[in-house]
């Protein structure tokens, strides 16, 4: 009984800290609406950014996919749960990676957790920027590598770490992302290719939340360099399932036969990899990707926002139950919006965690920009 009370304070801090969190149940609906307990809502915290969910070529993809194909993927790859799909979206990933190959994981969570362990060992170090995603330091953390963070997007920061460690272990990885999740900026890749180099370092940069997002306006500019991976998920810009590497075909090939959550998970659903596919195809055309910069860039204006370099939108509160009470504010005025606190940010940076879309309307867009300023004006000040 003891250990349950420890649980149930465990539970009770969160709650007196309005850290507490819960699950509530939705329906959504295409244009961004979301229905919660009979009452409809414009949603600002999807990652559905190309507003891909409803696309009606990716639904008819994965209806003909499951009379064709069967609905479940059946066991792992390794033993019956292979089909083209998966050589096909494979390839076409990496293409859009610019790499020579790449393998898919159950989920962006899953990819992590299997390349980074595979990669690394006891005899090897990781470093990481500070604000690398969950999954990231998970994985680090299961490698059993030496494991240490630089500042975030800080160079001086990792080279002095590189200097400090380097020559003390076998491999080193260097660990960043594409795009950040909470604060929306973009990592320094480049840069980093060049520290990678220097210090012969693999280099993995996540790219979840930039794939069909930033990658046309980037994508050209990256260097080439041997031991980068490419990692991402389908589950956003794509709205389907899934998680990917994409790297030169040496890497790959050992990650095929090294990485445990790829080995021991079951296949993907074949409707998954054609909608994926079909969302590829889709998001190709640029069109989207148009109309959300549109969007981006409408609602920086309204904000007073300089130069947002994603779809992720942060308004840095602060305080945790103040930020908590503006998105509740937001909720009655019929937009949902997220509210970020520690732990997944540092204490003192709780912040309101604005995602744009494609579709939404430049109304909604203006009305949600006057209740911020309304109401974190309000709340802040009192």
């Amino acid at each position: 009984m003891n250990q349950l009370n420890n649980l149930s304070q465990k539970l009770n801090n969160l709650k007196s800290e309005n850290l507490y969190r819960r699950l509530t149940s939705c329906q959504n609906f295409p244009n961004n609406e979301v229905m919660i307990d009979g009452k409809q809502y414009i949603s600002f915290c999807s990652n559905d950014y190309l507003s891909l969910a409803f696309n009606e070529e990716i639904q008819e993809s994965a209806k003909k996919t499951i009379i064709e194909y069967g609905y479940g993927g059946l066991s792992s790859r390794y033993i019956y749960g292979d089909n083209d799909l998966y050589q096909k979206l494979e390839a076409k990933i990496a293409k859009i990676n610019q790499k020579d190959s790449a393998i898919i994981f159950g989920s962006g969570y899953l990819t992590n957790i299997g390349v980074i362990p595979a990669l690394c060992d006891k005899n090897d170090l990781i470093l990481a920027d500070k604000l690398s995603h969950s999954c990231l330091i998970d994985g680090a953390k299961l490698s059993g590598a030496k494991f240490t963070r630089f500042a975030h997007n800080n160079l001086e920061s990792l080279e002095n770490l590189l200097k400090k460690y380097r020559n003390n272990y076998q491999k080193c990885l260097i660990i960043t992302e594409t795009v950040f999740s909470m604060d929306g900026n973009l990592g320094k890749i480049n840069e980093i290719i060049a520290l990678a180099k220097k210090y012969d370092c693999f280099l993995l940069t996540d790219n979840a939340h930039g794939l069909g997002v930033i990658d046309s306006k980037i994508s050209q500019d990256i260097l080439d360099y041997d031991l980068h991976l490419k990692i991402g998920t389908f589950s956003k810009s794509c709205s389907g399932y899934g998680g990917y590497v994409c790297a030169d075909e040496i890497i790959i090939d050992y990650l095929r036969n090294f990485s445990k959550s790829a080995i021991y998970s079951t296949a993907l659903p074949p409707a998954i990899l054609a909608g994926n596919l079909k969302a590829l195809e889709i998001i190709g055309k640029g069109e989207l990707t148009q109309k959300l910069w549109e969007n981006i860039d409408y609602f920086c204006d309204l904000m007073n926002i300089k130069n947002s370099e994603s779809a992720i939108i942060p308004i840095i509160i602060g305080n945790a139950k103040k930020t908590l009470a503006i998105s509740n504010k937001l909720k009655e005025e019929g937009f949902l919006v997220s509210a970020i606190r520690p732990p997944t940010v540092a204490i003192g940076k709780s912040r309101l965690r604005i995602t744009i879309t494609a579709s939404h309307k430049k109304d909604d867009l203006k009305k949600l920009a006057e209740n911020i300023h309304k109401y974190h004006d309000h709340i802040i000040n009192r």
